[in-house]
């Protein structure tokens, strides 16, 4: 069993900057792919971006290239999403997920494995 803590949400307005983090509870977090995700109020979850276990290969939604950085660190079991330039459309509940394996697209929430409890981002314009 794989347990995921997020935490870095908050308030922001727009223009403005945020990092999440997400601590993992498991010996072999190196083997997981991790990804996060959101969900905003009357919208189904979507990805956001997503990681290699070794961190050597990352991919983002367009709606965030160039914005939000993946990354993680296997020493410290966790997994970071650093967002810039951060706009209303933004505001949603994050989450992080774990995902075993490395088949399938990794954009896809039903591939997970694991999910965090979720960190509620709020953009104001």
């Amino acid at each position: 069993q794989v347990q995921l803590v997020e935490s870095g949400g908050g308030l922001v307005q727009a223009g403005g900057s945020l990092r999440l983090s997400c601590a993992a509870s498991v010996r072999t977090f190196i083997t997981y792919v991790m990804g996060w995700f959101r969900q905003a109020p009357g919208k189904e979850r979507e990805f956001v971006a997503v990681i290699s276990g070794s961190g050597g290969s990352s991919y983002y939604a367009d709606s965030v290239e160039g914005r939000f950085t993946i990354s993680r660190d296997n020493a410290k079991n966790t997994v970071y999403l650093q967002m810039n330039s951060l706009k209303p459309e933004d505001t949603a509940v994050y989450y992080c997920a774990a995902k075993r394996g490395y088949g399938g697209t990794w954009s896809r929430p039903i591939e997970y494995d694991y999910w965090g409890q979720g960190t509620q981002v709020t953009v104001s314009s």
